[in-house]
């Protein structure tokens, strides 16, 4: 990938110095973790969590919302993540899990399974619009905190990174989804599939009820019967 010089460089420097304000603001802690989650909205698979402590004078050029970042961008910033970060995991919370707690319960179990799988302890939480329960930390919620802090845009790289190569495994599994495209999201080719070969074992049952239902269920495993005495 093409390399930053001169006022290149240095523009990018200046937009990760504004990226490092709510760190500078805290900087009386000594051990600050980013928290950011990827996958509440797909019909599929896990939702993920990441927590990352970055060192203090930590520079990683192209840090920002994993969103704006293209996948090969992703890709290489998730190994310097792991090469330069002080600490870091990614916490996964299953499809069944998310049904029978919902989706936002979820997030915040992976939220805490993320923190608490950390080889450091964190003294200060910086997350992405929320405030997690069940954590002694204090913390900030930053709304849209993945462009505005160096720690959470780590912590949202590494959630959908770890996220995408999970569902990159279970495409091979059930190929009939194309889960390797669409990574578990609504598209229109994904719903199609569903109505098609009915849900597989990482659907989100709770999420697909207007194209797939329990009625639907029974005439798809009645049908199945059927296939199976002839």
């Amino acid at each position: 990938m093409r390399t930053l010089s001169g006022e290149k460089l240095e523009a990018e420097r200046r937009r990760l110095e504004e990226m490092r304000a709510y760190e500078h603001a805290n900087s009386a802690y000594t051990a600050i973790c980013g928290v950011d989650e990827a996958g509440r909205g797909p019909l599929a698979g896990p939702v993920a969590a990441g927590a990352v402590i970055l060192p203090a004078d930590c520079e990683i050029l192209y840090l920002n919302d994993s969103k704006k970042l293209s996948e090969k961008r992703r890709e290489a910033l998730y190994a310097e993540i792991q090469e330069k970060a002080l600490a870091w995991n990614v916490a996964l919370v299953g499809p069944d899990e998310i049904d029978r707690v919902n989706i936002l319960q979820a997030t915040y179990e992976a939220m805490r399974q993320a923190v608490r799988g950390l080889r450091l302890t964190p003294d200060l939480l910086l997350c992405d619009a929320v405030t997690i329960p069940g954590l002694a930390q204090p913390q900030v919620p930053i709304v849209k905190g993945d462009a505005k802090s160096v720690s959470i845009a780590a912590a949202s790289i590494m959630a959908k990174v770890t996220r995408d190569h999970l569902m990159l495994e279970y495409d091979r599994l059930y190929p009939e989804y194309g889960f390797a495209k669409h990574k578990g999201y609504g598209t229109a080719a994904h719903i199609a599939a569903i109505r098609s070969y009915g849900p597989c074992p990482i659907h989100r049952r709770s999420f697909i009820t207007h194209f797939w239902t329990e009625e639907k269920e029974l005439e798809k495993q009645e049908s199945e019967k059927q296939e199976f005495h002839e």
